[in-house]
């Protein structure tokens, strides 16, 4: 099985508790911020969105965002509290198949993470 195939279902699964977990924390009858997951397997792109109306104030985030690039688990974006790596870790994907995206390439090396 490559990594793809692997990683995959572990992705869909941390991003599908994260939904449920912000539906059930903000109350789905009076949610402002609504997450939303999207996938694009075909290319392997992962999201999970917070979006809604707050009063006239719509928003539109990215909580966070993951990729699959020649086998590693790309953490491109974490805009949370969430320790999306550790959980990942958690789930099966060793640190030597996560790379911290959102770091600069020359500091990598001091992560416990992949470079690349």
């Amino acid at each position: 099985m490559d990594s793809t195939s692997k990683y995959q279902p572990i992705i869909i699964e941390l991003l599908e508790e994260y939904q449920r977990y912000l539906n059930q924390a903000t109350g789905l009858q009076n949610q402002v911020l609504r997450p939303e997951i999207v996938m694009d397997t075909a290319n392997n792109h992962f999201q999970l969105l917070l979006k809604g109306w707050s009063g006239y104030q719509y928003t539109f985030k990215i909580a966070f965002h993951l990729d699959i690039i020649e086998g590693k688990v790309w953490l491109q974006q974490n805009n949370t509290e969430f320790r999306v790596a550790d959980e990942l870790i958690e789930k099966g994907i060793p640190k030597s198949d996560i790379v911290l995206g959102f770091i600069l390439p020359q500091q990598r090396q001091y992560t416990d993470f992949a470079v690349a």
